[in-house]
């Protein structure tokens, strides 16, 4: 689904949802004689690395909702796209990159950050080479390949003095921070329990002789580290907490795709408090709740995790379910609000990192038959 909305469309649908506050208005000098929107004069150039179905379908729509930020390069290993992008988003030449030459980004003023969308196994390389050009870099989960390389990502950013900020789009969503609220305010007393699914049923139809990389070990594919970090960051963010110990099993139903990768993943989180938060993740059935029991209660989302229609629910009747027009274009509107006046991310690096070192203990935990595994 594309979403091109105007500007005026854009603030009466924020409007409408109670969230207009949520990012700066601009004033009505910014729309043309013609009524298209002009560009704010310290909107924030990115440069997307990959031009999947994600940057294609989520990012680059959302680029341009944006009120802070702006599509200005592309960097791609398939030359066969550059075209139809150029010709789409207005990309010039100069702003146009490969994998190979991508370093000679530190020479373009026209990009300030770089949005890395490539199968998880780049992820740490390209972050190093932005890093190491001065970009900011804004990168999707999972940030790496194990906790090891997510350090590095972080303290190469910090040394180049860039910022990093993980593609956790739900913890900028009203919704889930309402989540996130309750487990500070705890209305229904102590959390006891969480669970958190997240996952979906396809690939039946794969030639197995030409895989997509998710199903491939060597680019970081699997269950776990696609939908699973969904469930992991919410059981954490839903806690409040970090968990102290871990167990997990895997689970594959169709090996002839699997292999090498889990299918489903199930796993334990224990917390210090002695809650407990059960989750899974698969690539073979179809799941998308996050559930908190607490004392004197319960609420959950569900859906927690789509691009839209977030819905909550409380053990008390209430319900909840404030919408922003597109996540993504929240997301990196947020994410440079944080680079232009040079404060802390909402989602940096160091989430991503804390993130994968349960992600170690799980694939650990259910190589070992579902030792447990204290963090």
């Amino acid at each position: 689904m594309t979403l091109e909305f105007t500007r005026r469309q854009l603030l009466a649908a924020m409007a409408g949802a109670g969230i207009g506050a949520s990012l700066p208005l601009r004033a009505e000098s910014a729309m043309d004689n013609n009524g298209k929107r002009t560009r704010r004069k310290d909107s924030v150039g990115v440069a997307l690395v990959g031009l999947g179905g994600y940057a294609t379908h989520q990012l680059a729509p959302g680029l341009q909702l944006a009120e802070h930020c702006h599509l200005a390069g592309i960097v791609t290993g398939s030359p066969h796209k550059i075209p139809a992008w150029q010709e789409k988003h207005g990309i010039p030449d100069r702003n146009v990159y490969s994998y190979d030459d991508f370093d000679r980004i530190a020479d373009n003023p026209d990009i300030q950050a770089v949005y890395i969308v490539t199968p998880n196994d780049l992820h740490m390389p390209l972050t190093l080479r932005a890093a190491n050009a001065g970009k900011h870099v804004w990168c999707e989960k999972p940030m790496a390949m194990d906790a090891a390389e997510g350090q590095k990502m972080v303290d190469a950013c910090r040394r180049n003095k860039v910022q990093l900020t993980i593609g956790y789009r739900l913890q900028h969503e009203p919704n889930t921070r309402r989540l996130m609220a309750m487990a500070r305010e705890q209305p229904y007393g102590r959390i006891l329990k969480i669970r958190a699914d997240a996952g979906f049923n396809a690939y039946d139809d794969v030639d197995r002789a030409h895989k997509p990389w998710r199903l491939l070990p060597q680019h970081g594919g699997g269950a776990m580290y696609d939908m699973g970090v969904y469930s992991l960051n919410a059981a954490r963010y839903t806690r409040g907490q970090e968990p102290v110990a871990v167990t997990a099993r895997q689970e594959v139903r169709r090996p002839q795709l699997f292999d090498g990768v889990d299918e489903t993943m199930r796993f334990t989180l224990e917390f210090a408090d002695g809650s407990v938060a059960e989750c899974a993740t698969s690539f073979g059935e179809d799941m998308n709740t996050l559930r908190a029991d607490c004392e004197r209660g319960w609420y959950e989302l569900s859906p927690f995790q789509t691009y839209d229609g977030l819905k909550g629910r409380t053990s008390d009747g209430q319900t909840f379910a404030d919408a922003v027009p597109h996540q993504q274009a929240k997301q990196m509107d947020d994410d440079a609000l944080a680079i232009l006046p040079g404060t802390a991310p909402l989602v940096p690096g160091e989430e991503g990192v804390r993130d994968m070192r349960v992600v170690d203990a799980i694939y650990a935990s259910a190589r070992d038959g579902g030792r447990r595994i204290v963090l």
